[in-house]
């Protein structure tokens, strides 16, 4: 065809994935300096462990013959243990990686230490790349590019051309993972990669589930060249990717993980602040993984520096308790005080070297004159062995006060670092500033919402005495909420119904507040669906088990708890008795618990509360539908993560630092159908949260630069409508290339292509994908509206179109899903499409005829 042909001119400057393939070849080539040998396609014998390049890197590092293949044997061993999963045999080669291979040839000779990689040298190590590595051994795969460095298969990159999704290359990784495909090679993996021209680049390491892979972001202005490009230069430069392997791997608890691009520049920060012992604070938002940079940097202070010791502390137990799991999950071992005496004892001896422990056990109970106690410490401070860094959590909270000048009497030579996701107040920022010193590091709340890390948060006022006060503003409530819905699902609903309007006839404010909590699980998504849950944040302990009592008495029987500090002990009712057959308040809060923890038997070390509270709290996070609701006071409020909480109900006067971090328990990332964090406010707190979430820039601290730190808190409504207006347009742009009339025939050819030839199938495969992940979206955003479309601002026109444009995709969906032969679709985004139309849309029979 001559090149200035139409046709030429029109798809040149589109490369295929042939041409990005070959100049990201180039890129490793070229510009890192890999060793490039060619397709491995037809090569017999491809492994993760290539022999051949292992044994000539290591016998030019004077490594004996018998040594090799003592070493050899061993990482065989290790990678391919059929009886451990492909996480275990992966982190017992990344052991051998990090530390080397202990190798003894005979009985009177001492172990050698043969090392598989430089790290000091990036240089001198054997770093290569090959193309189309055919993987026999499960069913047959391909990986585009694969990284070797010393023989050992440490990246996979799978490449997409610009018209189909980075999405698909990472479930092609994922299920090249898999047993009946070819696990065993990802044994030795350290990082994988997929991208293409449009979207860039994500990466994850084995086992990384689609939505966690994650984006990096340097050097952002530097717009010269393709987002792929940029980042496989910034990821793969020889002395970078082996730092990455080195020091920020994080096998945690079943879960193998790499560092977000602010995790790792804030490390990066703070070691430099260690070397020179000083100190400062590491200001990363809510929700956006400090407890992996503590276990990091302080791996790393403890590696590279053996007269290092470092102490965790934190100002409540939950917390103390999480840290040392954290440690724990991630293979350190760490001691925790068990009181100021032990803590004491554990700084004045060499070991441990890892500790943690609450700031209060630096207190004396005793101490009346806290300023002569503290001019004791000055003066006979306590003797500390080592060089001591102390990791101060919530440090916004736990450095006020006195207690802070105890640790720091105690500790006079010690290096403060502070950690905090909550800005700091300007009130707050001279005290902070003096003790820690200045930023280390800043990751703040918009940052992390833009790079998706964590979710945007919605806020709804509810006055409940205004809405349910009277049996006619019930009815009317009711007709509001189910507006969306058809009869058959109002008859379903009324069911339910009847029950609350019991409730409700009551003048009780409390039960008021448990119809309307129990009618959202009804209708909301994700709460309806039973794939999220829900926190109420009660007034006091006494409240929180009034809360608990009304519950009990609703579906939620069984499915609720109520965590806070009480602990029953009959000391707090022997002079509660009045004898008038009534009971006090504390009697309530003590039978009410006794009553809870009857059937309870303590787990070892633990006391009945202890565990009552630990079940739920593993329920909530791993089963929401077990565990709907968790009822608190102060309880689970920081340091609590449960992506499944979707929904906090606000019930307590709150402020400040409290109140936003109660905000963020429900900010965590947790599937496609979960968008924001909701939350619902009873006490009309709508000043303070603004105030709590730095809209008031006045009241902010700006001077760690950067990005502004304000959190915009949004309307729901708004919000809601928003989504729903984006929706619609995002489907009309999706379709608008089919042919007139755009009717069934075109869309099928527009989707499908000719549904008789395999090819066509799978090259218009992303187009479908697209248009199912649209229509999912369109219907959960319409159904967080049902029921509210005009206080939104719709007029009936607008609900009338809006219905007639669901009805028009969700016909074109079945119509290109049935076309295409995709009757059964697991993609993530469609587990729960049925229950959305079944609740939000159409009634039973009607969404018997669109079944998924």
């Amino acid at each position: 065809m001559p090149t200035n042909s139409p046709f030429s001119i029109l798809t040149s400057p589109f490369p295929s994935e042939r041409a990005t393939q070959d100049r990201v070849i180039a890129l490793f080539r070229d510009e890192l300096g890999y060793r490039f040998l060619g397709s491995w396609a037809d090569r017999p014998g491809n492994s993760n462990i290539d022999e051949g390049l292992l044994t000539a890197w290591l016998a030019k590092r004077g490594v004996t013959g018998p040594q090799i293949a003592v070493v050899l044997h061993r990482l065989r061993t290790e990678a391919d243990n059929p009886n451990r999963s492909l996480y275990q045999n992966n982190q017992a080669v990344h052991s051998l990686l990090r530390y080397g291979v202990p190798v003894k040839i005979e009985a009177s000779q001492p172990t050698a230490t043969v090392h598989l990689i430089d790290w000091q040298n990036p240089e001198a190590n054997d770093f290569v790349l090959v193309e189309e590595v055919t993987l026999k051994g499960g069913l047959e795969r391909r990986p585009d590019l694969v990284l070797y460095v010393n023989g050992l298969a440490i990246g996979v990159i799978e490449l997409k051309r610009s018209t189909v999704s980075v999405g698909d290359g990472i479930r092609q990784l994922l299920s090249n993972q898999q047993p009946e495909f070819n696990a065993s090679f990802f044994s030795t993996v350290q990082i994988v990669f997929a991208g293409n021209n449009t979207e860039g680049l994500r990466y994850g390491t084995i086992g990384t589930p689609e939505k966690m892979f994650l984006q990096w972001k340097e050097d952002e202005a530097d717009n010269s060249r393709f987002k792929l490009d940029k980042y496989l230069l910034k990821l793969c430069e020889k002395r970078r990717l082996l730092e990455l392997m080195h020091d920020f791997v994080l096998f945690d608890g079943g879960v193998k993980k790499l560092p977000r691009v602010h995790q790792y520049f804030g490390i990066k920060a703070a070691q430099e602040f260690v070397k020179r012992k000083q100190g400062g604070i590491i200001w990363h938002t809510q929700g956006s993984g400090k407890s992996i940079v503590m276990v990091l940097l302080a791996k790393w202070i403890l590696e590279n520096n053996p007269n290092a010791r470092v102490a965790i502390i934190t100002d409540r137990d939950e917390l103390d308790a999480q840290i040392k799991n954290v440690f724990e999950a991630a293979g350190e071992t760490i001691h925790r005080t068990s009181s100021g005496h032990d803590l004491l004892k554990q700084l004045g001896q060499a070991t441990p070297r890892l500790l943690c422990s609450l700031v209060h056990k630096f207190g004396r109970r005793d101490v009346d004159d806290i300023d002569a106690f503290l001019k004791g410490l000055k003066e006979q401070p306590s003797a500390t062995v080592g060089e001591v860094f102390v990791f101060v959590d919530e440090c916004h909270r736990t450095q006020s006060g006195k207690l802070h000048r105890v640790m720091k009497a105690i500790m006079p030579e010690a290096v403060f670092i502070g950690f905090t996701g909550t800005p700091l107040l300007k009130k707050d920022k001279q005290t902070s500033l003096e003790v820690f010193g200045g930023y280390i590091h800043t990751y703040k709340f918009s940052e992390a919402v833009e790079d998706a890390v964590v979710l945007d948060l919605v806020y709804e006022a509810r006055d409940i005495d205004q809405r349910l006060g009277s049996q006619a503003r019930i009815d009317a409530w009711f007709e509001a909420k189910t507006k969306g819905l058809n009869d058959w699902q109002k008859a379903e609903l009324r069911a339910k119904w009847g029950t609350m309007q019991q409730v409700l006839s009551s003048r009780s404010r409390m039960e008021k507040v448990v119809a309307d909590i129990v009618f959202d699980f009804s209708v909301k998504p994700r709460l309806s669906n039973e794939r999220g849950n829900a926190i109420l944040v009660a007034g006091s302990i006494y409240e929180a088990c009034k809360y608990f009592t009304l519950f009990q008495k609703t579906p939620f029987k069984g499915k609720c708890a109520v965590v806070t500090s009480y602990n029953p002990q009959a000391k707090d009712v022997t002079k509660e008795e009045i004898g008038a057959n009534t009971e006090t308040d504390r009697q309530f809060v003590f039978n009410t618990y006794t009553e809870l923890l009857k059937d309870v038997k303590p787990a070892a070390g633990q006391t009945k509360t202890e565990t009552y509270e630990e079940r739920a709290k593993i329920l909530f996070a791993r089963e929401p539908a077990n565990m709907k609701l968790l009822i608190v006071v102060d309880k689970l409020l920081t340091g609590f993560d449960a992506p499944s909480c979707t929904y906090l109900y606000i019930d307590k006067s709150m402020q400040d630092h409290g109140l936003f971090q109660a905000i963020c328990r429900t900010n965590r990332l947790d599937g496609e159908d979960k968008d924001f964090g909701y939350i619902v406010d009873y006490k009309d707190l709508f000043k303070k949260v603004e105030k709590a979430i730095a809209v008031y820039t006045s009241e902010l601290d700006h001077s760690a630069g950067g990005p502004d730190p304000e959190v915009l808190l949004q309307d729901r409504l708004t919000r809601g409508k928003e989504r729903l207006d984006n929706a619609i347009e995002a489907l009309a742009l999706l379709c608008e290339p089919v042919e007139p009339p755009k009717g069934e025939l075109e869309h099928i050819h527009y989707f499908c292509g000719n549904t008789e030839m395999p090819t066509d199938l799978k090259d218009r495969e992303p187009r479908r994908t697209a248009l199912y992940k649209a229509v999912v979206a369109l219907v959960r955003a319409y159904a967080n509206m049902a029921g509210e479309m005009e206080p939104a601002g719709y007029s009936e026109a607008d609900v009338a179109r809006i219905k007639g444009q669901m009805d028009h995709y969700l016909k074109v969906r079945e119509v290109v899903r049935m076309a295409s032969g995709e009757t059964l679709d697991l993609k993530t985004y469609e587990a729960d499409m049925r229950h959305l139309i079944d609740t939000y849309y159409r009634g039973r029979r009607a969404a018997e005829d669109i079944a998924v």
